[in-house]
């Protein structure tokens, strides 16, 4: 994890444990391995600060045009990052997918479509692309669907419980220029800044996508953008 990142509401940085070294290494993995044995992980985590950050296009005024940023807990998310690490073992996404995966990038998918271009046009062949992108996807994942997709595709009941309690109990408060909302609970949608989310959200979309990929002759997805 890198450092210099914003804080959750723990104050707790990432460069804290760097500095603390093999004394940190040694806490953590008896943390962890709490955490995994008991599948509940401590309240502080739940908490998140939500900042809307700009997308510089748009009417200011306009709730749609602010991206969420959530900031949690860095400690959390170090915890993401080794359930993460268990759950790409066991989890093939399909070779479509190019978000979120290692040694791929939107490079890739944008040569890979370009080569299919051009030799359809070197054929005198007509094609046909239908471009889809999912308004808020990140935001409009239910629970009942993760869990699902998850399932279906090899996770074991005990990682499926770990991600469910991260979810659980979920608060985040809205912090602005004017000040900060009192505290809410977060019940839909992937956490935004989580580090885990990312390949949460490629699981959901292999499932989901399992069909057309079977109909389509080709198709070819960046998160929730598909071709």
């Amino acid at each position: 994890m890198k450092s210099g990142k914003a804080v959750g509401p723990d104050d707790i940085q990432v460069e804290v444990w760097k500095c603390l070294g093999e004394a940190a290494v040694e806490f953590l993995t008896s943390l962890f391995n709490r955490v995994l044995k008991s599948e509940r992980m401590p309240e502080e985590w739940r908490r998140s600060v939500l900042v809307p950050i700009f997308k510089d296009k748009g009417d200011v005024q306009s709730c749609s045009n602010y991206r969420g940023i959530k900031l949690m807990s860095h400690t959390m998310k170090l915890w993401e990052r080794v359930v993460e690490a268990r759950l790409r073992k066991v989890v093939d996404i399909c070779e479509q997918q190019y978000g979120f995966m290692p040694r791929k990038s939107t490079t890739d998918a944008i040569f890979a479509l370009r080569i299919l271009m051009e030799k359809y046009r070197d054929g005198q062949k007509e094609l046909h692309c239908v471009f889809v992108d999912l308004e808020k996807a990140y935001d409009r994942v239910p629970g009942e669907e993760l869990w699902y997709c998850m399932r279906k595709s090899g996770v074991a009941e005990k990682y499926v419980r770990v991600v469910q309690d991260m979810y659980e109990r979920s608060r985040t408060v809205v912090r602005c220029a004017v000040g900060q909302t009192e505290e809410f609970k977060v019940e839909v949608g992937l956490h935004q800044g989580s580090a885990l989310s990312p390949f949460l959200f490629a699981i959901v979309m292999d499932q989901l996508s399992e069909e057309v990929r079977q109909e389509s002759p080709w198709t070819m997805m960046f998160a929730d953008d598909i071709v």
